[in-house]
């Protein structure tokens, strides 16, 4: 946490040292003095915050780490603002010794935490987990030539150690092993309790005292031979699990290992043969079976039908997990009476169910969340909790996720990967903890789009809120804000999910506020009064996302926000981005929302050497191309660039792209020497063609350049609206790098296509969407030999699917296609069944099909 950030605070440092040397480089002593202090506070803080998750001690240290490095932080972004550099020099000194001197004393506190363990469990009433059970004992009745390892993976409270329980204790399971252990590992490991919990199936004498070595050689010894379950409950990392399965015999083929973790790198790991298995969430239906079973004792037990519409709606808000299902019914048990009573207790939990559910102060979800919390190494912890600004049920994406958490300080150095590369990791590892669940992936495997469970992002909230990470601004019927527009000045980061015409009415002030972010669903336009509104309230403002805010006028207020990283506009006419915009010089991320064809850029952006995405659906056009400024290697986004600036000039500033979106008449391309080929760092490109003027049908894409005249590195390529013919896939069957191949909008236009042999070899992912194609055929078995995903969207006139593509394909979703398609695609379907042995084509079969 405070790591990141202070690391954060010194690079933000180095890049002011060039600009204003003289007010930060006699503070540089005490800038190291404040890393090495909050270093030492971390080192106890990492291990209090183990023991006592709950502790005053704790919340109070983190709170003090914060402060510290947030009024450091201040005083430096201040003093840019200010008239007087000496004056400025001596405050940020002053201020820097002041923090230093104060940090001394939580370190001592810490030591007095003692270490507080949760309970086990209780085993649970059970709803709707009949075909999971199914599928795993299925799995451990398999024949396998060696130990095998089964993996129930799923996020805290969802029923994993129910689910193995229930197997553990069935029938068929019981008969099938004659020997059954069940060992608990929890996240405070400790591998000589493991080996003991296991030696006792065996024998009761005391092994305690026997080193963890000889013990495991003895649970190998008991375990080699013969029929057996072992169940591994609450496995929490992959090195617990390295410490135990040393000890397994892995040559016992009837030997069967039963895992259950919310930690899905541990299920992969524990078995790389094996899928883990993805424990899903119950169903609306399911859900108020088991909140009636838990109140009523049976699951049809509601028999007031007044009851019946509140509790369904009740089960509804816990979104499927079970633990917060069996909280709620406590609750609802308790307030048990009269059926009258019933009623209003019942509408009252339905109105407050999220509050029930924090303040539950059991074994519940809280703190089965701040379990999982207090798991997460330092550097992913405000990742973490970041995630509670999205609104709730949103879907976040990945990519303007990935470039938030960069602007905040959140995304350290790693030598050798670049910074998104890194965060990218790091959503990854929430992921596979089971914090964040993927909403959508890219034909590349990539995340698109998450979200988070509602209670999950409670958590982070109530979280964020105890280590003023950020804090969401509320505003009840009446219009009262929570906290007041007169306390905001307190918070670093605010995040607003209404309509902010009332809160800007209030006129804000918070000058050490440095996130701004506006989720609000309906665009809405900003009154010209309101345009100065926000810089003017936030001078130190790092972060201003608000993609609802529309603007009628240039906000030229902003320019002077000098700390600005991450800007998104949005303005429908706008068309030309005046030369202040590059004042911005600590901007990384700029992202225009505009109507407009093209957006004339008139400012020097090879002097914004820290910008690293461009993004806008509008053709760019760079009028200062010949600025003063070097090359900008940290330029990663271009997109979208009218293709008059697709020159040398520009690929030679930008030599570091990896994504890059090119909008206009395309055919220029071909006539002009546009050196794409240089960008030996690009993967992803894109290529709209849009004509001044007339249709596209009318002015056709001639052809495309050779092989060698694209990016070696190339991934991903989308076409729009080029209209070419068929003959020309054969060009791009030839870029061995292409991976994913995206074309929309009559990109190729013609009634035949002979896809030879030979060519796309490396293609996975295929979309084609509208076109006028009539006949495809695949002439030959090697065609598309690592083809798995075919998305046919609005191709009415297409006949057949060729059968020849069933080999590779494992996914093949269509819509709006005529009856002989959807017949071919179904043929396709049995036939990869009967050539797979009955693993099935995932066959997605849209509304608009005939």
């Amino acid at each position: 946490m405070a790591d990141a950030k202070i690391t954060f605070l010194l690079e933000n440092r180095s890049q002011l040292m060039k600009h204003y040397a003289d007010v930060i480089s006699e503070a540089e002593n005490e800038l190291k003095q404040l890393k090495n202090d909050v270093a030492l506070l971390e080192s106890y803080h990492r291990q209090a915050i183990m023991k006592a998750e709950k502790g005053e001690v704790v919340r109070e240290m983190e709170r003090q780490m914060r402060e510290a490095i947030d009024d450091a932080e201040d005083t430096i972004d201040s003093c840019l603002t200010e008239a007087g550099v000496a004056n400025a020099r001596n405050k940020l000194l002053r201020s820097l010794k002041t923090t230093n001197r104060g940090n001394g004393g939580l370190a001592r506190e810490v030591e007095s935490l003692r270490q507080n363990k949760f309970p086990l469990l209780r085993m649970d009433n059970v709803v709707g987990l009949e075909d999971e059970e199914e599928t795993i004992i299925k799995y451990l009745r398999e024949e396998t030539n060696a130990l095998d390892v089964i993996s129930i993976i799923g996020m805290q409270g969802l029923g994993k150690t129910t689910l193995a329980w229930k197997i553990y204790q069935n029938h068929i399971i019981q008969y099938e092993f004659p020997i059954r252990i069940w060992v608990y590992v929890s996240q405070e490991f400790n591998i000589k309790d493991v080996f003991l919990s296991i030696l006792k199936a065996f024998t009761q004498q005391d092994m305690s005292m026997m080193s963890d070595q000889d013990l495991a050689l003895t649970v190998h010894e008991c375990l080699k031979t013969g029929k057996f379950l072992l169940v591994m409950d609450d496995v929490w990392n992959v090195e617990a699990w390295n410490a135990i399965q040393q000890a397994l015999p892995r040559s016992n083929k009837m030997g069967k290992v039963l895992l259950t973790s919310s930690n899905r790198i541990v299920g992969s790991h524990a078995n790389v043969s094996r899928q883990p298995h993805m424990l899903r969430f119950l169903t609306e239906e399911e859900s108020w079976k088991l909140l009636q079973l838990e109140v009523f004792g049976k699951m049809n037990g509601c028999d007031d039908p007044v009851l019946e519409v509140i509790g369904e709606n009740i089960a509804k808000q816990c979104d499927g997990l079970p633990l917060a299902i069996r909280v709620i019914g406590g609750i609802l048990l308790d307030k048990c009476s009269t059926n009258q009573a019933n009623r209003h207790a019942w509408k009252e939990v339905s109105e407050n169910v999220n509050k029930y559910l924090q303040n539950d102060e059991g074994y519940g979800v809280q703190d089965i969340t701040a379990m999982s919390y207090n798991m997460l190494p330092e550097y992913l912890r405000d990742c973490f909790l970041y995630l509670g600004v999205f609104p709730e049920d949103y879907e976040i994406p990945a990519w303007t996720l990935i470039r938030l958490w960069i602007a905040e300080g959140f995304i350290q150095d790693k030598e050798g990967q670049s910074l998104e590369e890194t965060a990218e990791e790091n959503l990854n590892d929430l992921i596979n903890r089971n914090l964040v669940m993927v909403d959508k992936s890219n034909p590349t495997g990539k995340v698109k789009t998450c979200r988070v469970h509602d209670l999950i992002r409670q958590f982070c909230i109530s979280k964020a809120d105890e280590q003023n990470l950020f804090k969401e601004i509320k505003r009840s019927n009446e219009g009262v804000f929570h906290p007041p527009v007169s306390d905001i000045h307190k918070y670093r980061r605010l995040c607003i999910h209404f309509h902010l015409l009332a809160f800007l009415s209030a006129k804000p002030k918070g000058r050490g506020i440095r996130s701004f972010l506006c989720f609000y669903k309906e665009a809405f336009v900003l009154h010209p009064q309101y345009v100065s509104a926000i810089p003017d309230a936030f001078t130190l403002l790092r972060v201003w996302h608000s993609k609802s805010i529309k603007f009628n006028q240039f906000p030229a207020r902003v320019t002077k926000l000098i700390h600005l990283k991450y800007l998104t506009l949005s303005w429908d006419d706008l068309d030309i981005l005046p030369a202040s915009i590059s004042e911005l010089w600590s901007l990384q991320t700029l992202v225009i929302d505009t109507k407009s064809r093209t957006l004339k850029i008139k400012a020097n952006i090879w002097k914004m050497i820290q910008l690293r995405h461009l993004k806008t659906k509008a053709a760019i056009e760079l009028l200062d191309i010949e600025g003063k400024g070097k090359a900008n290697e940290n330029l990663q986004t271009l997109s979208r660039l009218s293709p008059k600036y697709c020159i040398e000039e520009v690929f030679d500033r930008a030599s570091n792209l990896k994504r890059l979106g090119i909008r206009g008449p395309l055919n220029s391309l071909l006539e002009a020497k546009h050196s794409l080929e240089k960008l030996a760092l690009l993967e992803n490109l894109k290529l709209v063609n849009d004509l001044d003027y007339g249709s596209v049908f009318e002015n056709p894409l001639r052809g495309l350049p050779p092989p060698s005249s694209f990016p070696p590195n190339l991934k991903t390529l989308t076409l729009s609206a080029t209209v070419l013919d068929w003959k020309h896939m054969s060009t791009l069957g030839t870029i061995n790098s292409l991976e994913v191949l995206k074309l929309k909008d009559n990109a190729f236009s013609g009634n035949f296509w002979n896809a030879v042999g030979g060519g796309f070899l490396r293609l996975r992912f295929l979309l084609i969407a509208t076109t006028d194609l009539v006949f495809w055929e695949v002439s030959s078995d090697d065609a598309f030999p690592s083809l798995q995903h075919l998305v046919l969207k609005d191709c009415r006139r297409l006949g057949k699917i060729p059968a020849t593509l069933a080999k590779s394909l494992q996914i093949l979703e269509i819509d709006r296609v005529g009856k002989s398609a959807v017949e071919a695609a179904r043929e396709i379907e049995r036939e990869k069944t009967q050539l797979m042995q009955g693993h099935k084509l995932k066959l997605f079969i849209g509304p608009g099909c005939e």
